[in-house]
């Protein structure tokens, strides 16, 4: 008999309360806005509603019994797309901690050559790995328990998703000389330099990496070119700066790297749905209730 119905009475009990540091339980009574977010390495199981993430062009959606794992820090725009106050929406997230990973790989046999696996993965979860979760989840009921098995139930969950469908995307994290790590590196660069001329020469120099291996691996990982992941997070940066504070919408476009306010508002309007003005006056009226916390 499948443990989702005990993981999500597990989840609506401790809703709200504190949890063990890595672990995030979160509940949402409604669909909220598509906004801009970052992954993070992480392991998340929806038990009830659903979700929608898109990185890129690429639709990820995932509902109850099903996970998403992200091995990176990725400009994703996510969306809580089913919930009501009856039924609402449940998850729980998991750090995945690179030394763990990086300690559970030492036991798994050698694993052939091929390339890097995507950023962020969808899977339904096996009853193993639902097993291994409810028990996880039964400690924050058993205080003294968790102090001492936590640990070992952390390693179980993490070991199954290593050795299950995506444990590619997984294994990544704890790779600490793979190419992804290069990867991490140019993302970062182009994260932080987002507004400036951008050269894809200087990012793959900055990842130490030739420009055709780059091209390919950065794709592999991202789903997207370069320049493509380099657009994204100046529309996601202009965004953000919108929400936050209204008001001169050229100003905005420039400040994140656009010289043209026609391209800028035809670029935000094809990735948002509106023009930049009148999506900041849309969230206005919506609130701040309908932000949403990325893949989780």
């Amino acid at each position: 008999m499948s443990a989702l119905p005990e993981i999500r009475d597990l989840v609506l009990r401790h809703v709200g309360r504190p949890t063990p540091a890595g672990l995030v339980v979160h509940r949402a009574d409604a669909p909220t806005e598509p906004m801009p977010s970052q992954s993070a390495p992480v392991f998340a199981l929806v038990v009830q509603g659903a979700k929608r993430a898109t990185l890129g062009t690429r639709l990820f959606a995932y509902g109850a019994g099903q996970f998403v794992v992200a091995s990176m820090e990725l400009p994703v725009i996510a969306h809580v797309s089913e919930a009501s106050p009856r039924e609402p929406y449940l998850v729980l997230g998991l750090t995945l901690r690179p030394p763990l990973i990086a300690e559970l790989l030492l036991d798994m046999p050698p694993r052939a050559g091929g390339g890097p696996a995507p950023g962020i993965a969808v899977s339904t979860a096996g009853e193993d790995l639902l097993d291994a979760v409810v028990r996880l989840l039964r400690l924050l009921d058993r205080p003294d328990d968790q102090r001492v098995l936590w640990a070992a139930l952390e390693r179980e969950v993490v070991w199954r998703l290593l050795t299950g469908e995506q444990g590619g995307t997984v294994r990544q994290v704890g790779l600490g000389d793979s190419n992804i790590v290069q990867i991490e590196r140019a993302i970062r660069w182009i994260r932080e330099h987002h507004a400036d001329l951008f050269r894809v020469e200087d990012a793959a120099r900055v990842a130490g990496m030739s420009l055709t291996s780059f091209h390919r691996h950065f794709r592999a990982v991202t789903t997207m070119t370069p320049i493509q992941f380099q657009k994204l997070i100046r529309l996601q940066e202009a965004r953000s700066r919108l929400l936050a504070s209204p008001g001169d919408v050229a100003a905005v476009g420039f400040a994140v790297g656009y010289e043209s306010a026609s391209q800028f508002s035809r670029e935000y309007r094809r990735l948002f749905g509106l023009p930049p003005g009148q999506d900041a006056a849309r969230f206005a009226r919506v609130g701040p209730a309908q932000l949403t916390d990325g893949v989780v």
